[in-house]
């Protein structure tokens, strides 16, 4: 099965540049393993740090709901919702 691209949106628990901050660099080092690995395209939060958004390729939704809630910061409660969505890209 081929791989196809999918929109990440989500929220973060208040105060989350407080809570992160223990989990961060463990975060940061999984995101760049997913991005070396070719699953995870980008991923951030806004600007007022109320919400994630992010763009992955993989061959299923089920597998990018997998890699998120393996990540820390789910785990952690720092994500508190997370939203997967099927993408196509126009351009």
């Amino acid at each position: 099965m081929g791989k196809e691209r999918f929109v990440l949106w989500g929220t973060y628990c208040e105060n989350a540049l407080e809570k992160r901050s223990p989990f961060r660099e463990e975060h940061l080092k999984r995101l760049a393993i997913l991005k070396e690995k070719g699953l995870l395209i980008t991923l951030g939060p806004t600007k007022c740090s109320t919400h994630v958004f992010g763009i992955f390729e993989a061959t299923s939704m089920d597998a990018v709901k997998t890699l998120l809630e393996e990540d820390v910061y789910w785990k952690e409660g720092i994500w508190t919702a997370l939203e997967i969505y099927p993408w196509v890209q126009a351009f």
